[in-house]
């Protein structure tokens, strides 16, 4: 590929974090107590975060607990890291009641407001949601089919039956933004997407298959051309609900015969820069989220002024 497409890692939304993990924490127990009397805690309700908003929405954070001031509700606490000032973070795992009402803030989800959160935040709800989702999918050993229980602060599901360990898994995912030699990019749309929604390609990593591997056979699967050069640009998280999405450019040299699997993408277009502004302008296509790898590749590749000739619907906000 040129060497203006020389590798230049992405600066994605949900890949930022300020924690410390510190995994050689979660098996002490004393240790996992005393710094959950003294945290700020997050609360995630089914896949909503308990948030503040101030400048009629304009403005989000997480709204941050103490440990007494959720004594009293059912949930589980999960560790999440230490902040580089020494405070300790957890997640207050609840189940969602449409009917319950916080005595302050609102319940959001991180798709709603994930591209208003500061680096601190959008770090420990990335975290938080995958792993709080994890949890509510495995009640039960997947070996015995007992019962298991949160341990190991919140990181391990452990079997009470014979003790067996479970921990959260991740499904790797490739993301690809495909050009020709004209730097045109091609996205394509789903069936079950809204009209106008258009994207770059994606699809899951099958086992024994190598990152590069399966961008060439999910772009040929999909769109019918034929990669002959990629680069690497980056990788997330994407807790909807347990992907990481590893971000490739390909170059293809058979432009033409673009088209549609009619299974899983019904319509693929090429796009150059002029054609993408007038579509955005007027209202002709519907551009992936802004904290989406997709929405990150195609800003790249249109330049500095994405940020304001891309301004428009976004695909989903909730």
């Amino acid at each position: 590929m040129s060497a203006e497409s020389s590798f230049q890692e992405l600066d994605l939304a949900l890949s930022r974090t300020k924690l410390d993990r510190a995994a050689h924490l979660r098996l002490d127990q004393s240790a996992l107590d005393e710094m959950w009397d003294r945290a700020e805690i997050a609360q995630i309700s089914g896949d909503r975060f308990r948030t503040l908003s101030s400048d009629e929405g304009k403005r989000v954070s997480l709204e941050f607990l103490t440990a007494n001031a959720i004594t009293d509700e059912v949930g589980e606490r999960y560790f999440l890291g230490i902040a580089e000032s020494g405070k300790p973070y957890f997640l207050w795992h609840t189940k969602f009641n449409e009917n319950a009402k916080p005595t302050s803030g609102t319940f959001k989800s991180l798709r709603e407001i994930g591209a208003l959160l500061n680096d601190l935040e959008i770090g420990i709800a990335a975290h938080g949601l995958a792993l709080s989702q994890w949890h509510d999918a495995h009640p039960m050993c997947a070996k015995c089919g007992a019962k298991t229980e949160s341990v190991q602060g919140g990181s391990v599901r452990e079997c009470v039956a014979d003790q067996q360990q479970h921990h959260p898994r991740t499904d790797p995912a490739i993301i690809v933004l495909v050009k020709d030699s004209q730097d045109r990019v091609l996205l394509g749309h789903q069936k079950i997407w809204p009209t106008n929604r258009f994207s770059t390609l994606a699809g899951f990593v099958e086992p024994g298959e190598s990152f590069e591997r399966c961008v060439r056979r999910e772009v040929f699967e999909e769109a019918g051309v034929n990669v002959v050069s990629m680069n690497y640009l980056g990788s997330q998280p994407w807790p909807f609900p347990a992907s990481i999405m590893i971000a490739f450019e390909a170059l293809i040299d058979n432009p033409e015969a673009a088209k549609g699997d009619g299974v899983e993408i019904e319509e693929v277009r090429w796009f150059s820069r002029v054609e993408m502004k007038a579509a955005v302008a007027a209202d002709a296509i519907i551009l992936p989220p802004t904290i989406s790898v997709a929405r990150a590749m195609i800003n790249r590749w249109y330049g500095p002024d994405a940020g304001k000739d891309l301004i428009g619907g976004e695909a989903w906000r909730n």
